[in-house]
């Protein structure tokens, strides 16, 4: 894997955009998929989307194998789809760990409703901990563990000279739930969040460079209890509904991430994708780089 990376990353160079998928899971604890996860990278500032277990970890183990933009003190923009637990399990990590390793200034956040109150809880849960790492013998700086938050809307959320980032809303039950569109330099990427099929997806994911997106396995939903198959059905994409909405978009490539499989196998889940969508799928695995 570490030269992978680093040879990836001398080929592509820093002004061109890279994507390290860093967690690929769900709320299962799988050991070999932290949670949803990703960053994209654009002139040397990375952008995190989503904080599943693991997300520091996963940023320190790209850093080690030669992706130098994602060094812990680094990580300061991020933007969450949702706030269901294997999306933000991650978020203290985030605030904490990087201040910690001499984080000098405060994480800007941007999600949906309720991402301030979050904020505020995990701040009060480690009160502690950030007054002794203040006024203690560690003497850490007084900046790095705070947290601006933006509550967003649909629209265009955030703009800098690398990127410009829409939010649109997406099908997840009852809390307030975005996908993200990221345009740089050099691509169109698209992010779904977790989402069932909904109006107007296709023209939000149309023609973009990179769709990554939620999925689950068919096969094995047949399986499910009566209840379970309402609720998967009604908040994810199944893999035929998602081979048809690529067909209409046409991405560059389609990434799976998030993926449910019920004990079932990768090679099914692709399998089923590829039985009617002709375009190029990648299964997505922790820490790929494209």
């Amino acid at each position: 894997m570490k030269n992978k990376l680093n040879t990836t990353e001398e080929r592509l160079g820093s002004k061109t955009t890279k994507i390290v998928v860093l967690g690929t899971g769900n709320p299962g604890p799988d050991p070999e998929r932290s949670g949803p996860s990703v960053a994209i990278i654009v002139n040397k500032t990375p952008y995190l989307i989503d904080c599943g277990t693991g997300i520091v970890r996963r940023a320190a183990a790209a850093f080690r194998a030669g992706i130098k933009r994602l060094k812990t003190s680094k990580l300061k923009i991020a933007f969450i789809t949702h706030l269901h637990s294997d999306h933000t399990i991650g978020y203290a990590d985030l605030i904490l760990t990087p201040w910690v390793m001499r984080r000098s200034s405060p994480l800007e956040i941007y999600g949906p409703k309720g991402l301030q109150a979050m904020t505020d809880n995990i701040h009060a849960a480690y009160k502690l901990d950030i007054h002794e790492r203040l006024n203690g013998l560690e003497q850490a700086n007084d900046i790095g563990y705070k947290v601006n938050v933006h509550e967003i809307s649909p629209g265009v959320v955030y703009k800098d000279r690398n990127v410009t980032v829409e939010a649109f809303s997406v099908k997840h039950g009852t809390l307030q739930s975005f996908g993200f569109k990221f345009i740089t330099p050099d691509k169109t990427i698209v992010i779904s969040g977790d989402t069932a099929p909904f109006k107007g997806l296709v023209e939000k994911y149309k023609n973009c460079d990179v769709l990554i997106h939620e999925v689950y396995l068919s096969e094995r939903f047949k399986k499910l209890s009566p209840v379970g198959q309402k609720y998967h059905s009604s908040v994810h994409t199944s893999s035929y509904e998602l081979a048809e909405i690529a067909s209409k978009a046409k991405p560059g490539i389609l990434i799976l991430y998030h993926q449910i499989f019920w004990g079932g196998k990768e090679e099914a889940l692709l399998a089923e994708i590829k039985e009617t969508y002709n375009g190029k799928v990648v299964s997505g695995k922790d820490l790929q780089i494209f």
